[in-house]
C-alpha cells in the first residue's frame, strides 16, 4: 500500500464503513441495538466500499483534494518538454555539445507509471519506475531505467543502451522536473522539463526544434 498513507486510509474506510452501515441500517429499518443482525451486512458494507475504491483507483486519486495527505505522490500524466545537457566531451573538438531539445510523456495510473523519452535521434522507454516520496527528508523524486534506441541511421556512432534517471518534482502546482542521467556508456548528464500539455505525444510535434544534434 506505498500508493497511499497507510494509516490515513484505514481511518477512513473505517469511516465510511460505519457511514455505510448506518445508511444500510436506516434503509432496511435495522434496530442498531441488534448487532446480530447488523453483522449480517457486512457483505453489502464490503460490496459499497469496494465501489468507493474502485472509482477511487480510477479516477480519485488524480484529484487535489487527495494529493499529499493520502495520496502521496502527484499526477504527473503528460507531456513534458525541454533539454538535455550532456556531459560528454567530443575528443574531435574538447568540447561538450549544446543542450539537446527533448520530449518526455509520461503514462500514470494509480497502480502503474511509464515513461517514454524522444529526441530527434532517439527514442527510450522505462522499465522500471518508481516514485522515492519521503516528505520529512523532503524528497520528492521520480526515478526510472530505461533502454534507449538511436535512430537506424546513427546505429554505427550511438548503439543501443540503458540508463537511470532521477528527477526532482518542482513546483506547486507541479510544473518542472529536474534531473541527471546516468548510462551503460558511462556518460551523464542533466535533464531540465517543464509541462506542456495534458495529451501525451506519440511523436514529435512539428514546433519542435528539430536541428541535427547528437544525444549523448
Amino acid at each position: 500500500m506505498k500508493n497511499l498513507n497507510f494509516k490515513t486510509f484505514i481511518l477512513i474506510v473505517l469511516v465510511i464503513s460505519a457511514i455505510v452501515w448506518w445508511m444500510i441500517a436506516e434503509i432496511k429499518g435495522i434496530d442498531l441495538s441488534d448487532l446480530w443482525i447488523l453483522l449480517k451486512q457486512v457483505p453489502d458494507v464490503a460490496f459499497v466500499n469496494g465501489i468507493f475504491f474502485a472509482l477511487f483507483v480510477k479516477w480519485g486519486w488524480r484529484l487535489k483534494i487527495f494529493q499529499g495527505w493520502l495520496v502521496p505522490f502527484p499526477d504527473l500524466n503528460g507531456t513534458w518538454q525541454g533539454t538535455i545537457q550532456t556531459s560528454w566531451v567530443d575528443p574531435k573538438t574538447n568540447q561538450t555539445p549544446d543542450p539537446i531539445p527533448v520530449l518526455l510523456t509520461i503514462k500514470q495510473s494509480f497502480l502503474s507509471l511509464s515513461c517514454v523519452m524522444r529526441t530527434a535521434e532517439m527514442v527510450s522507454h522505462s522499465f522500471a519506475e518508481d516514485f522515492r516520496i519521503d516528505q520529512e527528508k523532503q524528497i520528492k523524486q521520480i526515478v526510472y531505467s530505461y533502454m534507449s534506441k538511436p535512430s537506424v541511421n546513427l546505429s554505427e556512432r550511438s548503439t543501443i543502451h540503458e540508463g537511470t534517471i532521477i528527477f526532482d518534482i518542482l513546483g506547486k502546482p507541479v510544473n518542472k522536473l529536474s534531473g541527471q542521467y546516468w548510462t551503460a556508456r558511462k556518460t551523464t548528464g542533466l535533464i531540465e522539463l517543464t509541462f506542456r500539455e495534458k495529451s501525451l505525444l506519440d511523436q514529435l510535434p512539428s514546433d519542435f526544434p528539430m536541428h541535427p544534434m547528437t544525444a549523448k
